[in-house]
């Protein structure tokens, strides 16, 4: 994944985490930005725990005026426990392991026409387990290490 380049011209940053810490698996996308919070200290980016509902962040996203905004969830697409993939979140890469209570491909094209040549990415990552109360899986785990370290590596100056 080279989040260099898909971030190329971007001055302004969104990462905005999804998930439920109370369903295992599903925290991944709120463990990664709660991370990040702890070790990400550039004023240009802005990191948003948005739990079970991005939609109720919107206001918080277009006030940055962002060139780019990066969703991260757990994603049901198939995939080996722990695998990341980069997707357009407005395709039909797989459905959230969260209940969200509307679709991310619907939220991004609110988004879409507020903030005019906004780029969205959505960063998935596989499901083990999304058991209530379910302890996050060692692949997950190790997911949210990797994708923390890729992505400030891609921020770096």
């Amino acid at each position: 994944m080279n989040l260099q380049e898909i971030l190329r011209g971007a001055e302004r940053i969104v990462i905005c985490g999804i998930g439920n810490e109370n369903r295992g698996d599903d925290a991944f996308g709120v463990v990664v930005t709660e991370r990040l919070r702890k070790v990400l200290q550039k004023p240009n980016v802005t990191v948003i725990n948005c739990g079970e509902v991005p939609e109720s962040y919107t206001g918080v996203i277009k006030r940055h005026k962002p060139d780019a905004v990066i969703f991260i969830d757990a994603i049901e697409f198939g995939g080996k426990p722990g695998e990341i993939v980069v997707a357009d979140p407005e395709g039909t890469l797989g459905t959230s392991a969260s209940t969200h209570s509307l679709p991310l491909r619907v939220l991004v094209q609110y988004l879409k026409t507020e903030l005019k040549g906004t780029r969205f990415i959505l960063i998935g990552c596989q499901p083990k387990n999304t058991a209530l109360f379910g302890e996050m899986s060692e692949e997950i785990k190790k997911s949210v290490e990797e994708l923390v370290r890729i992505l400030i590596d891609s921020l770096k100056d």
